[in-house]
């Protein structure tokens, strides 16, 4: 019988299927909406710890939040921004 997946996994295995659904979308000489390549380098900054999440390891948080910084100051985004204000409405 196969294990069934956590919800960590679940996102982690979206995460990584956008990841290779916009990879058209990354790199300087694109011509995508901005929108659209923001996303695009968001997920391929994270898709190494989404592997990780589905391979049941663990993943420097340090290190994923600098990769999601990177990808503010690359599209003048707030992603990280966004994530701090996501987790205090949670607490």
């Amino acid at each position: 019988m196969t294990p069934s997946p956590n919800q960590n996994q679940i996102l982690a295995f979206a995460l990584y299927e956008l990841r290779l659904l916009l990879a058209g979308h990354l790199g300087s000489d694109s011509e995508g909406e901005p929108s659209v390549r923001a996303a695009a380098h968001l997920t391929y900054a994270l898709h190494n710890q989404a592997l990780a999440v589905l391979e049941g390891k663990s993943f420097d948080v340090d290190q994923a939040l600098e990769a999601i910084a990177k990808v503010d100051m690359q599209f003048g985004e707030n992603f990280t921004q966004q994530l701090s204000a996501a987790i205090c409405r949670a607490a």
